[in-house]
């Protein structure tokens, strides 16, 4: 099921017979998903913990957005979120396909007899998935399992979300699958002029300023636009980056109309500022307790910013 990569990173290609009579941890992810980065500390773990007895795990890297399909990114976030294991890039999700799969992230645990034993959609059951991987490495023959679980120390995007808090949805920006966006006329791939209303309800949002709504993203074409959003919850990331041609693009984000402070993410300093310099994932708030609903704003002081998604922890 691995022959469809267009590549490989941090090993050679791997082979059925590479893999004859060890465990397979199949990990589906994509470098800008706050799913699997919150997911990957546990992965990091156990592929050092087991890794001397017999646990080979694999990253499929299947694309979301198309910025995700450039091998240049792929490498760079291998090596900046420090992903060492092997890596299958599946930019044309021929892999994905072969999987069946529709999740980021997932994981699939394949036994010694390369058979499929487990899968896990989505963020959580750490320790079920753990007890996985140890009861089918006691089916080879081996003792001397550990019993003992992770509980992997994780900061910035890769710690775990505030769930009791967490009131706000993934929400889309690109014209296609965007929701919630209140500015009046909307239209897709039409450069345009947009209003923020005054008031807006949690989990809306408007755009203000000289954008075009292209399917996967919205693009500023005019320094000084802004988007805001009504939302409730401990983490505010944005996927964002560049347009073609561009260098960095300077950025100025407010909670409430006030600089974030306390409140910053590790993306912006505690007046509320920034730069973004490549496509990924931004964290632009992370509030102290206690937490509400509140105002966000993002103002780009350049312009061909290109805007993918919101996400929340």
């Amino acid at each position: 099921m691995l022959q469809g990569a267009t590549a490989w990173l941090n090993s050679p290609p791997l082979t059925r017979k590479d893999l004859r009579g060890k465990v397979v941890l199949v990990d589906f992810w994509t470098y800008s998903c706050i799913n699997w980065r919150r997911e990957y500390p546990f992965v990091r773990a156990w592929a050092a913990k087991y890794r001397d007895l017999g646990l080979v795990v694999i990253g499929v890297h299947t694309p979301e957005f198309s910025f995700e399909k450039d091998i240049a990114n792929v490498k760079r976030a291998v090596q900046e979120i420090g992903v060492s294991y092997p890596v299958a890039v599946d930019s044309e999700r021929r892999i994905w396909r072969a999987f069946r799969n529709a999740y980021w992230p997932a994981l699939y645990f394949i036994d010694a007899r390369g058979m499929l034993r487990h899968h896990q959609f989505g963020e959580g059951a750490y320790d079920t998935s753990e007890r996985v991987i140890q009861q089918l490495l006691k089916e080879t023959g081996l003792t001397g399992i550990p019993s003992d679980l992770v509980a992997p120390v994780a900061t910035g995007a890769e710690a775990q979300p505030d769930w009791e808090n967490l009131q706000s949805p993934e929400t889309y920006l690109g014209f296609g699958r965007s929701h919630g966006l209140v500015s009046a006329g909307a239209t897709p791939n039409k450069r345009r002029a947009y209003e923020a209303p005054p008031n807006i309800l949690l989990n809306q949002w408007a755009l203000a300023g000289d954008w075009t709504l292209h399917d996967e993203a919205a693009l500023l074409d005019k320094a000084n636009g802004r988007i805001v959003f009504s939302f409730h919850a401990r983490d505010l990331h944005l996927v964002m980056g560049p347009a073609t041609g561009r260098g960095s693009i300077g950025f100025k984000v407010t909670i409430d109309g006030k600089r974030p402070g306390p409140a910053r993410g590790v993306d912006v300093d505690a007046l509320g500022l920034g730069v973004i310099t490549q496509h990924r994932m931004y964290q632009l708030i992370r509030q102290p307790m206690p937490i509400a609903p509140r105002r966000f704003e993002i103002q780009f002081l350049d312009p061909q910013a290109e805007v993918y998604a919101f996400t929340f922890g």
